[in-house]
């Protein structure tokens, strides 16, 4: 690093200040270099006689530190487990210094403190905080596969207590700093405009009643609990952990048995069972597919959605098309981040109920579990529900989410785009009608483009940001700006059928229906797909998207790729008895009400029993490779036709918009971890099933040259 990433000042003669501010960077991370720094610094002041305290805070406000350099995690994945060991221990034992220096140590946080930062602030004696509602403190290690490794797991159940320590570190979430003041982790909170005041204050009365001496002695002890309550917290949590993770995530498992094991102890010997235990993890292939999503996001983030310098148009009101469930979504997603939104509809009746669910959405406080009043006051001026399609005039980007029909969609827009402004974008929510498609006949195809939420938008982060033939790229980049800026993850697409993530969902559902049909049981499908990792079966994912609107994306995939596409007759004869999914109460499973559990009925059976094919013998591995093999096979076809602009971008779709397991790292990335080769040999089995079952011409080259997909 040519410039210094943290400076030491002082507020006072006897109060030293160490501020860290990356050069060049938007947050602070602890690099190698960094933490090198601040070695230094510390071993220039611990040798001073005359200091009262030791103040570390950020340079850059509205983020303290963001964590370690997980760049440089990535180049020590293959590391031996005695150099993890190493490297853990250097780095705890750097921050016990903070613990042992000759003058009272304080962490002055103001935005987020996670990972490794929120280590280095718990190895100070005190720690202050704004309430700005950026400041976050957190150890989401477990998210990437890990546990603390600089001293977390010793030194927080030594400050908040074991039972929060183990809520904290296992679930990986952060807390707020009035939350941190509660468990002790905060010894005063105040705002970001005065927080170098009260950590100045917390020097001056730590100078004066040296209490942080008695609390270093204290916290560098074993933890006082009975052997019960220890065996409670361990059988309890435990438990919470497995049904949470179904197995698939073993490090807050790990966490849990290093913090008991730990408790035992004292704080260097928690701290040395820490590193074995992160020695264990690290690199393991959870750890690393982890790491990978994480990347993708951190991509994604600064994805403009174009190649060149193109300037967003700034968005200062959308319109909305349609009050259906969709529509409503998107206009809460749009007012919640006070965006003033219009939506319309023909029916004044849809508009009501509308204008009530987005309401309530909004005003919906997580704290109190309520709806918040104030919340209603602050947002609803935000929101106009009118029947009236000349009030879109105003709107920057208009989003039409009609019923999924190139037909009406095509009316709409010839209704619509002539009241808007010339230079106002059109988009459509279309789940798979090609935007080449739906442009027919519009004035201004340059400004329009797909910009497609999942359902329910509330939850779902992805949204994919269609580019037709003719669209622009200020209509993309102002398209992907909008949706970051309601707190979504826009991918780019090109025009094609189903686009990303309905093109590849498409052909899973399609095998999961032809399982059925050749012998294979209900159950059976379910469970090799929600142990694979996916967050429910195929057929349950059938109910909840509807029988119907499966029908109708089946039928534009169909037209698009019909020697791949099986046509059954499942769908229509349980569409025909009445059984259109969860929203019917039926469908390949009975409801008792349109949140329950699905649960298997004689008349399924019935219906589906003439239906069946001669049964084949089916393993386990057989189902998950019918499953996902055609998933890999349709993405390199997507690749073939340049679909999407990187392979990633394929990953983070599957995790963000159907919930692929993360901890396989995406659907290419595992199909990585196989090789192509192993893909074509367990292909071959296969072969007999068609086209759709087929090694693809990519795939094939893949296999003989050796090359990976994140080699492209």
């Amino acid at each position: 690093m040519s410039e210094s990433a943290v400076t030491l000042s002082f507020w006072e003669n006897d109060v030293a200040v160490l501020s860290i501010d990356l050069p060049g960077k938007g947050a602070n991370v602890l690099s190698t270099a960094v933490l090198d720094e601040l070695a230094g610094h510390l071993d220039a002041l611990e040798k001073r006689s005359d200091l009262a305290g030791l103040v570390i805070r950020s340079g850059k406000p509205g983020t303290f530190l963001a964590g370690a350099d997980l760049r440089e995690f990535v180049s020590s994945l293959g590391a031996a487990k005695d150099v993890i060991a190493a490297m853990c221990r250097r780095g705890q034992t750097l921050f016990q210094r903070l613990s042992r220096c000759p003058f009272v140590t304080v962490a002055a946080i103001d935005g987020v403190c996670l990972g490794g930062g929120a280590e280095l602030a718990m190895w100070c004696d005190r720690r202050v905080m704004a309430t700005s509602p950026k400041t976050q403190f957190g150890l989401p290690e477990v998210k990437l596969g890990l546990f603390p490794g600089w001293g977390g797991t010793a030194r927080l159940p030594r400050i908040a207590g074991l039972g929060n320590a183990v809520e904290m570190i296992t679930g990986g979430e952060s807390i707020a700093a009035d939350a941190a003041m509660a468990l002790g982790l905060a010894d005063d909170v105040t705002s970001a405009e005065k927080l170098d005041a009260a950590a100045l204050a917390v020097v001056r009365d730590e100078q004066q009643t040296r209490k942080y001496v008695e609390d270093r002695r204290r916290w560098s002890g074993p933890i006082s609990i009975s052997e019960t309550e220890l065996a409670f917290l361990g059988a309890t949590a435990s438990g919470f952990i497995q049904q949470q993770t179904k197995g698939h995530y073993p490090a807050p498992l790990a966490a849990l048995e290093v913090l008991l094991e730990g408790a035992a102890m004292d704080a260097d010997a928690a701290c040395e069972a820490e590193a074995a235990g992160m020695a264990e993890l690290f690199g393991s292939p959870v750890n690393a597919a982890l790491l990978n999503v994480f990347f993708l996001a951190d991509r994604n983030k600064k994805d403009t959605g174009v190649a060149n310098d193109v300037v967003p148009r700034e968005v200062k009101h959308v319109g909305v098309i349609g009050a259906g469930i969709m529509g409503s979504g998107i206009a809460a997603a749009c007012v919640r981040r006070e965006l003033p939104t219009t939506i319309t509809d023909a029916a004044a009746e849809a508009l009501a109920r509308s204008t009530k669910l987005v309401l309530e959405e909004v005003s919906y406080n997580k704290l109190t579990k309520a709806t918040d009043v104030q919340r209603t006051l602050k947002f609803a001026p935000l929101l106009n529900a009118t029947t009236s399609d000349v009030e879109l005039a105003a709107a920057d980007v208009v989003i039409e989410a009609v019923v999924e029909n190139a037909s009406v969609k095509r009316q709409v827009f010839g209704r619509i785009e002539g009241k808007m402004r010339d230079d106002a974008i059109l988009a459509s929510n279309t789940s798979t009608i090609p935007i080449a498609k739906l442009a027919e006949g519009l004035k201004r195809p340059e400004l329009f483009c797909g910009i497609h939420f999942f359902n329910p938008v509330r939850k779902m982060p992805l949204v994919e940001v269609i580019r037709g033939p003719k669209t622009s790229d200020a209509t993309i980049a102002t398209a992907v700006a909008l949706a970051k800026r309601i707190g979504k993850s826009p991918i780019v697409v090109n025009d094609g059928p189903g686009f990303l993530v309905n093109r590849l969902l498409l052909p899973y559902m399609n095998e999961a229906v032809e399982l059925l049909l050749d012998g294979a049981k209900v159950e059976h499908i379910e469970k090799s797909a929600k142990s694979f990792g996916m967050p429910m079966g195929p057929l349950t994912l059938f109910d909840v998207v509807g029988l119907d609107t499966a029908v109708n994306a089946g039928l534009v995939m169909h037209e698009a790729f019909p020697e791949r596409t099986v046509v059954s007759s499942v769908l229509p004869t349980l569409m025909k008895a009445g059984r259109l999914g969860q929203k019917s109460l039926a469908g390949f499973f009975r409801y008792k009400h349109a949140t329950a559990r699905g649960e298997r009925d004689e008349e399924f059976d019935r219906l589906i029993g003439p239906l069946l094919r001669e049964p084949k013998k089916l393993s386990r591995d057989d189902l998950t490779n019918r499953l996902f093999l055609p998933m890999v096979l349709e993405a390199t076809r997507i690749l073939e036709e340049n679909i999407v602009r990187d392979v990633r971008d394929v990953d983070l779709g599957l995790i963000y918009g159907i919930g692929f397991p993360p901890f396989k790292g995406g659907l290419l990335f595992w199909a990585d971890t196989l090789g192509a080769a192993k893909i074509v040999e367990m292909l071959q089995p296969l072969s007999s099933l068609g086209e759709r079952m087929q090694p693809t011409a990519m795939l094939l080259e893949m296999a003989k040259s050796g090359k990976r997909f994140y080699d492209r």
